[in-house]
């Protein structure tokens, strides 16, 4: 055992919820906080992911509150003219990095401790380094934060989730691009973000439609992304148009359809109803080049994959000579069970608003700063679930309209959430006034009671 290190805070994870609370906590109140991950820096699954993955959202919604990622630009040609930049890996690896050491550990108020695990042994925390062995205990003041409690799982480090034999290819996505061999056919399997990103790569380096087949154990609905931008006038008509639908709806899948009618969410096949709801964001570009897949196994999820089949929940087909399998199918989200984000033995980060997880985090960073009483924390910052299926992203949207105007009602939070470039709802106060803000704002009155009614009555409904 070597020194004991003092702390008020010990947050354990550097991944993107970590350091956006970490960053909160410190910019709100004078308090150390030790911050802990395996990984050598901060930046999470970043660190692992597939080399070609761009955030699905505009940059300016992701990292930490004081410092933003990239620098606002809208983007002035290609598919997405228009729309906020997005980051690709390298950029957001630098970003925390350098969040990392320039603003948190050079302030003299956060110690990182990279390379380690920590555990518990008798009520006391320890943290040992994976490199030196050795093993520090840690004398938390105030209180230990779990910024894993949500964190996503990835395909570079979840094994395939099917049985595969000795002589099949299958790689992780990320080795797409370091294939040292020419597949003639490609098996992609996932029907989330990771797959669209992977087959919208492969057709962008001009392999054929013809030679990638796509296992898609369900279908998905998907956010289409010009309607998810960092500006006012836009979150504005996307919170109207979703509360208008869901005033409307007669039943989930009826709640998506009209939402699909509006422009808010797109799916693969106008013929088949989705099933999943994740609800990542997609370009109407990259719909159209998925569309060109018409070599779809719909039979649900693999099984085994042998040197000539590929067996599956509903069937089995033909795997094609030379093929390399592309595992996609790690479930990203993570769903813990819901539990108060301000506990009795610690802090565990998870959503309060719909989606958004950076400005999630550094809310209760924020939250943590300025309130002294657990339960009003917890007023503030009800825990709120991801989505896997339709109903799930009615319940998030229905729990995180709620919690949103519970904050929103603090004058303090509201100001600071309006300043928060992570903050998807953010209306700049120069902006507030404008006629076109104006009328936005008043139809999103008028149609938020019914809305939000309708949400919750759309909560309710059976299994879909």
């Amino acid at each position: 055992m070597s020194a004991t290190i003092t702390t008020d805070y010990l947050v354990v994870g550097a991944g993107a919820m970590g350091m956006a609370f970490t960053d909160a906590l410190v910019d709100h109140a004078d308090v150390h906080v030790t911050l802990v991950d395996r990984r050598h820096t901060a930046g999470g699954h970043w660190l692992d992911t597939y080399p070609f993955v761009q955030l699905h959202q505009a940059s300016v919604f992701y990292g930490v509150a004081s410092t933003a990622l990239g620098t606002g630009a809208i983007q002035q040609g290609g598919p997405e003219r228009g729309l906020g930049e997005r980051a690709r890996q390298p950029e957001i690896v630098a970003y925390f990095d350098d969040v990392l050491r320039r603003r948190l550990v050079d302030s003299g108020r956060v110690t990182f401790l990279g390379s380690s695990e920590h555990h518990v042994e008798h009520d006391t925390h320890l943290v040992t380094s994976r490199v030196s062995g050795r093993t520090c205990s840690i004398d938390v003041r105030r209180r230990v934060v779990d910024a894993t409690y949500s964190a996503p799982t990835i395909p570079a480090t979840t094994p395939a989730p099917f049985a595969v034999a000795d002589d099949v290819p299958v790689i992780p996505v990320g080795e797409l691009a370091t294939l040292t061999t020419v597949p003639d056919h490609f098996v992609i399997v996932g029907s989330g973000k990771t797959a669209t990103d992977a087959i919208v790569w492969l057709l962008g380096h001009d392999v054929d439609p013809d030679r990638i087949v796509w296992v898609r154990p369900r279908e998905p609905w998907m956010l289409n992304r010009s309607v998810v931008q960092p500006d006012p006038l836009v979150a504005l008509h996307l919170a109207a148009d979703t509360m208008v639908a869901a005033a409307q709806a007669t039943d989930v899948d009826d709640l998506f359809v009209r939402l699909e009618d509006a422009g808010v969410m797109l799916r693969i096949d106008p013929a088949v109803t989705p099933t999943m709801a994740k609800a990542p964001t997609l370009a109407e570009w990259e719909l159209a080049l998925l569309r060109t897949i018409e070599r779809v196994v719909r039979l649900g999820h693999i099984r085994s994959v042998t040197a000539r089949e590929i067996v599956l929940e509903h069937g089995s087909v033909a795997l094609p000579p030379g093929s390399v399998v592309v595992h996609c199918a790690a479930s990203g989200l993570h769903y813990p069970p819901l539990v108060p984000i301000f506990g009795t033995d610690r802090i565990r980060l998870q959503q309060v608003r719909a989606g958004f997880p950076c400005f999630n985090a550094a809310l209760a960073g924020y939250v943590a700063a300025t309130r002294d009483d657990d339960r009003e924390r917890n007023r503030l910052c009800p825990p709120n679930r991801l989505p896997d299926r339709p109903l799930d992203w009615i319940q998030m949207q229905a729990r995180g309209s709620a919690a949103t105007r519970v904050f929103n009602a603090e004058p303090d939070i509201a100001a600071w959430a309006h300043a928060c470039a992570l903050n998807p709802s953010r209306i700049d106060p120069s902006e507030r006034d404008t006629p076109h803000v104006r009328a936005a704002t008043a139809r999103l009155a008028e149609c938020s009671a019914a809305g939000v009614d309708g949400l919750v009555r759309l909560s309710h409904a059976g299994p879909v």
